[in-house]
């Protein structure tokens, strides 16, 4: 335990030595200052959660570890590559993060900052209703009747702020009705996915990754390869309904159940409404290996 403390107060020696760091008095400023930046630092993390960017946050916090466990063991040569490519590495990091920067600037600009500055509890939490279900249910299999295509993917605990960005904001209560108009033949609405937050249609053609999965059959269409290819990166529930045969489908943890009937569905929906677990990072990472394993063994197959 010493030789630990010892090893701490080595480095701590060797930073103030090697950087002519000055000594630090903290006074009520100070404090303030604190709660500020830690202010900032909770929000900037939380939106590079809902981005991409948070497995490139977490490769680049991986590297300043390896950095800091350098420092302590005096490794030379790595400090001395680190200290050369820091000024580098945030150019790279400008240019990395360049898309999600822009969207993050834009968004800084149309909100009302000092109206969210103390609110830190989230108020669109909330499951959707009993009303909801029977309506999503109604409204595909009367899509189903006369083979309309459709797509609607129930946002869970993940949030799907990149794709719902792709999109045409809507922002109604949902009903059959209003599901059945997006979707029908040649209207503007019609081509790309719904995306439902809670009791409310969030936006309409909106864009999916598509699943690369070998285990999927060959004869499933761009709507089936988009519900598995969203659920695989997220908690969501999707149901697909086919233009082709009018049949039911839903997709969830990477899996997509065929031609499924009404009770099916409404149970899906609500074992997703009572849900109060949140889907971890690790299961999402469980989830594609065993994807990836299945692959492996097909094609070995």
């Amino acid at each position: 335990m010493n030789g630990i403390f010892e090893t701490l107060q080595m480095f701590n020696e060797s930073i103030h030595n090697n950087y002519n760091l000055p000594d630090i008095h903290i006074g009520p400023t100070d404090c303030v200052e604190i709660l500020i930046i830690s202010f900032l630092f909770y929000h900037v993390l939380l939106w590079i959660k809902n981005t991409r960017a948070w497995n490139l946050f977490k490769g680049i916090i991986v590297i300043l570890l390896f950095v800091l466990v350098a420092a302590i063991f005096q490794m030379n040569t790595i400090l001395w590559l680190a200290q050369n490519t820091f000024n580098v590495g945030v150019i790279a990091l400008v240019i990395i993060f360049q898309p999600e920067l822009r969207r993050a600037l834009e968004n800084l600009g149309t909100r009302n900052i000092l109206g969210n500055l103390f609110s830190l509890n989230k108020t669109d939490e909330a499951k959707f209703s009993d009303r909801t279900i029977d309506e999503l249910v109604k409204a595909s299999y009367a899509m189903g009747k006369v083979r309309t295509g459709a797509l609607i993917v129930i946002e869970d605990d993940i949030k799907l702020d990149e794709y719902i960005r792709t999109g045409i904001d809507v922002d109604a209560l949902v009903s059959s009705q209003l599901l059945i108009n997006i979707f029908e033949k040649n209207t503007p609405l019609h081509d790309g996915a719904v995306i439902m937050r809670g009791d409310r249609v969030v936006s309409a053609t909106c864009y999916l990754p598509l699943s690369d999965s070998l285990t999927l059959s060959k004869d499933l269409g761009t709507r089936h390869r988009a519900a598995v290819g969203v659920s695989e990166v997220s908690d969501s529930l999707t149901i697909v309904v086919s233009e082709e045969t009018g049949k039911v489908s839903v997709a969830m943890r990477g899996q997509i159940y065929h031609n499924v009937d009404a009770d099916f569905l409404r149970g899906k929906l609500k074992y997703m409404q009572n849900r109060t677990h949140e889907a971890t990072r690790l299961e999402l990472l469980k989830r594609r290996l065993l994807n990836a394993k299945k692959d492996t063994k097909k094609a070995d197959e």
